[in-house]
């Protein structure tokens, strides 16, 4: 999403009604060393099913590791396995983070079109 105005309010205002292609497109978080050397790429989307380790926000969800429950396009967010909140009455509920503060540790692969796309993006660079 290119930024084209220095108001902060028409920044908010494009973010929340661009289409879903670019919001899944800002849904993306950083690859681990070892992906981003066995695929030559920073980022990726991220999937349900891949395994990310939280490196911002609370201290007791700093470090956590857990499998991408659900990914919520429309707030940039995800859910992870284990990552819960109290409410009021007690009950625990998923908590959304932030794609940006994650870090991809494991790919989800079952999508043929995702590995053929890593693939592309990996000749691209060389």
């Amino acid at each position: 999403m290119a930024v084209r105005s220095s108001k902060a309010r028409v920044q908010r205002k494009n973010k929340y009604n661009a289409p879903a292609h670019v919001k899944s497109k800002a849904c993306a978080a950083h690859l681990s060393a070892e992906l981003r050397d066995k695929y030559g790429v920073r980022s990726a989307r991220v999937c349900t099913g891949d395994t990310v380790v939280i490196t911002k926000g609370k201290d007791d969800h700093k470090g956590t590791e857990g499998r991408v429950m659900e990914v919520l396009t429309d707030k940039g967010c995800v859910t992870v396995d284990g990552i819960t909140v109290d409410q009021a009455d007690g009950t625990a509920v998923a908590r959304p983070v932030h794609a940006s503060n994650l870090i991809i540790t494991k790919l989800n692969l079952a999508d043929e079109w995702r590995s053929e796309a890593l693939a592309k993006r990996k000749e691209g660079t060389e």
